[in-house]
Formats: C-alpha cells, structure tokens, sequence
C-alpha cells in the first residue's frame, strides 16, 4: 500500500490531468460550444497541464492528443494519422537533419576565427559579431543548432581570456548570453528558423486556406531581427560589465587552434554548398513544392554525396520532438473542426473586450504578451501548436489580419528570454556552468520589453506599407 501511495505522490501530475480531464468531460458543455468542442477543450487542457509538468516524456503527450481523439470520438483514425504527417512535419523532420548535418561538420572555430578576424579583439564588437553571426546563421536552421555550433566559440573566448575563467562572470554572461540571445532573437527570421514558424503556416493552409511563401514570411520578420541585434547587444553590454575588454589573448589561442585543424576541405565546401542551395529553394520554388519536400532534397543531397549517414540521424536527432509537434498540429486541426478553436476565441475576445483589446494593434499586444507567458513556462513549439488556433480565430472573428496574428504568435514564442525553460538556446547556455539563472532575469526582461515593442511598432507601421493581406 505505501508503494502504491509513493508511486501515486511521484505521479501526482498525471492523476491530477486525468481527474482534470475527467472533470471537463462531465461538465455540461457551455452555451455554443458543442460536446466534441468540448472534447477538445478537455484535451487541450490537460496537453498543457502535462506540457507544463512533465510528468511523463514529453512525447508521451503527443501520442495521448491522438489516441484520445480516437477514443472520445472526435476525429477517426484515419484523419488523425493525417493530421500527424504533413508538409509541414517534412519540414520540420529536414531541417533538423540538415542541422545535424552541419553541427557534424565540426566548423565552429573557424566561423569563430573568422568572426573575430572582422571585429578585433575589443569586447564590444566581439559581442556584436556573435550576435549578427548567431542571428544569421538561426535565422535559417533553428536555434538549438547554432548553440550547439557556437558555445564551444564563446567558452574557448572566455576560458583563454584570464588563468581563472571561472571568475569572469560578467564575460562569461555576456558571450553566452550573446550566443544564446542571437539564436533566440532570430528563429522567427525564417520559416526553416523554428518549428513554431512552420507550425503558423501549416494552421495558416489548413485553418484558413492562406499560402504565405518563404521569401514572404522572411519579407514580414527579417527586419525584426534585424534591429534586435543591435538592441541585444547595447542591453548585454550594459547589464554585464565586462571584467577583461580586450580578448587578444584568447584570439591567439584560437588562431593556434586553427591552424593545427588545417584549411578546410573538399567535404567541408561541400556541406556549405548543399545547405545554401537548400535554403535558395526553399526561397524560389518552396511554394509549388512544398516546404517539405524542399527539406528532403537537401537531406538526400547530404546522403547521396555521403556527408551525412542515416546513422548521424538516428543518434544526434531527437525525434520525440517531432512527434510533440506532430501531435499539437493534429490538437489545432481538430479544435477547428469540433468548433472549440472559435468558441475559445470568441470567449476570450468577451474577456478582453472592456479593456479595448479586442481588434487591432491592441488585440496583437494581448496576442504577444499571452503568448511570451505561456512560452516562457512551456517549449516555444508546443505553445505555438496550442495557442494559434484560438489567436488566429480571434484575429479572424474581430476583422484583425490573420496573417500579423500568426506572425505576432511565432514572434513572441520567441520571448523567452528571461527563463531556461522555453528556450533551448538557453537552456544548452545555462547547462555550460558558467551562468546563473539570476543572469537571465537581469538581461531578460529587458529584452522581453524592448522585442515586445519592436513587434508592435512593425506590426503598426511596417505591415501596413507592406500591404499585409488579411
């Protein structure tokens, strides 16, 4: 008996997400909303309970929105199974492969030598040059890849930089945090720059019939990042005082490194030329081919020329973060089709409508500060598959552009500067040693505050030149 109550205690958040559910189940459903709305409702509850929690793999979870959907009736197996694979998916699926595929490459300190070769050894435009190159190269193959690739950059900077590195706090923050708020900052650059990203065009097409092109979606968000590195780089350099400001030593240790590896190769070329020729395509002829299948030429590309093994896949890529994205486009595709989506919207504008929030600039500041919330307690990926349905709907019932609501959600997805949670960026930072959480609060917010307003301002001004179609 005390086994069973210790097992029940360590598993307290599954029972209570049943009970939760359960619960909702029980209920009768609210006026206008239908029982398999309400369903849906129930099953998103307890997706983001669980999500939030993490009582079990994350994974998991994915697998469950599917299996309940069946069992509750609310979607066959058949339209699941649909749901769960998409264009949308392939795109996902490839550009993580092709991530994989340069992280193996093993190119960190030579973009590190040739980053510092253009800024010099003082810190200030070192950590410019991070940020622009993290941005640039996040903008295109996701966040968690240009960490994996540059944290070795800015710990060798920081580890040559005295004989105790350990004591640099402030320089250790403020190249990390360079690194991390660069990949942060610029996964909403691209499509191919976050899940999150291609998840929006997937509940774009399939919610609302609306195709937005890579070259478009850049054409929206780009400037963005644009003007973020700047703003991150003025917030660092004032919230972490460096304690050395000129890293010429570490640039020598690094150059001796270097050379030691040799001048790059013929495969070397190779993968840089393959993952440009992707992302061409991606911007020239993704839009009658598919993003996905865009993805998967490059991916055969690699294998083909046998810069990348079917190996390097199943060992470096997590595929259980697949299936969580998976699983949250199938929850957003079914709330539209019980009716849940636009009851939820509905209420939820009713709410907001006394503080004049419902339509317009103010329906896109509440859009972006729920979302940067939730994101900074959830994965930006799963928040997104959650929230969109409901803020693309609201944007739509109160005559707001479904396509700036859609950008705003990707885009403040991306808010989460302040935590280690919604973030792998920086989470993989933190998990270095040489930072303290109390290091993201100190930057963070401001960071949070100052992209917040960046996005309005864009969604104000820039949009509307843009003659951003509803």
């Amino acid at each position: 008996m005390r086994a069973l109550v210790e097992l029940l205690f360590k598993r307290r958040w599954i029972v209570v997400g049943f009970l939760l559910g359960g619960l909702l189940l029980l209920l009768p459903p609210p006026a206008g909303l239908t029982a398999p709305g309400q369903k849906s409702l129930a099953i998103a509850a307890v997706a983001v309970l669980f999500f939030v929690t993490e009582p079990m793999p994350l994974p998991t979870v994915a697998i469950l929105i599917g299996v309940f959907e069946v069992l509750l009736g609310i979607a066959g197996p058949m339209d699941v199974s649909r749901s769960f694979i998409s264009d949308s998916l392939l795109f996902i699926m490839g550009s993580l492969m092709i991530a994989e595929t340069i992280v193996k490459q093993k190119l960190d300190k030579r973009l590190a030598l040739a980053i510092v070769r253009v800024t010099g050894p003082r810190i200030e435009r070192v950590v410019v040059g991070l940020i622009a190159v993290s941005a640039l190269i996040a903008s295109f193959i996701g966040e968690h890849t240009v960490v994996a690739m540059m944290m070795p950059v800015g710990m060798t900077l920081v580890a040559a930089a005295a004989p105790e590195p350990r004591r640099l706090r402030n320089l250790s923050a403020l190249v990390l945090l360079a690194i991390a708020y660069g990949a942060v900052a610029a996964g909403v650059g691209s499509p191919s720059g976050g899940a999150r990203n291609a998840i929006v065009l997937a509940y774009w097409k399939q919610l609302f019939g609306l195709q937005v092109s890579y070259l478009h979606w850049m054409e929206y968000l780009y400037p963005m990042v644009l003007l973020q590195i700047p703003v991150a780089a003025f917030v660092l350099l004032k919230t972490f005082r460096p304690e050395v400001a000129d890293l010429r030593r570490s640039i020598e240790q690094l150059k001796t490194r270097v050379a030691e590896e040799g001048t790059m190769t013929a495969q070397d070329w190779c993968t840089v030329g393959i993952f440009l020729t992707t992302v061409g395509l991606w911007i020239t002829v993704s839009d009658r081919i598919g993003l996905g299948t865009t993805a998967m030429i490059g991916v055969s590309l690699y294998l083909m020329s046998g810069i990348a093994r079917w190996e390097d896949f199943s060992r470096g890529i997590n595929w259980g973060v697949i299936l969580i994205y998976a699983g949250a486009i199938s929850l957003g595709i079914t709330m539209r089709d019980t009716g849940a989506a636009n009851w939820t919207a509905q209420a939820v504008l009713g709410m907001v409508r006394p503080f004049g929030l419902q339509s317009g600039i103010p329906l896109l500041f509440f859009v972006a500060l729920l979302t940067m919330a939730v994101a900074s307690v959830m994965s930006s990926g799963a928040t997104v598959g959650l929230l969109a349905p409901v803020t693309l709907h609201m944007a739509d019932l109160s005559g707001t552009s479904v396509i700036a609501a859609g950008l705003v959600t990707a885009a403040a997805s991306a808010f989460t500067f302040m935590t280690t949670i919604g973030s792998p960026a920086c989470g993989m930072v933190y998990s270095s040693g040489y930072l303290e959480r109390t290091d993201f609060v100190r930057a963070g917010w401001k960071m949070n505050l100052v992209s917040m307003g960046l996005v309005l301002l864009i969604a104000a001004s820039y949009w509307r030149l843009l003659g951003l179609p509803r």
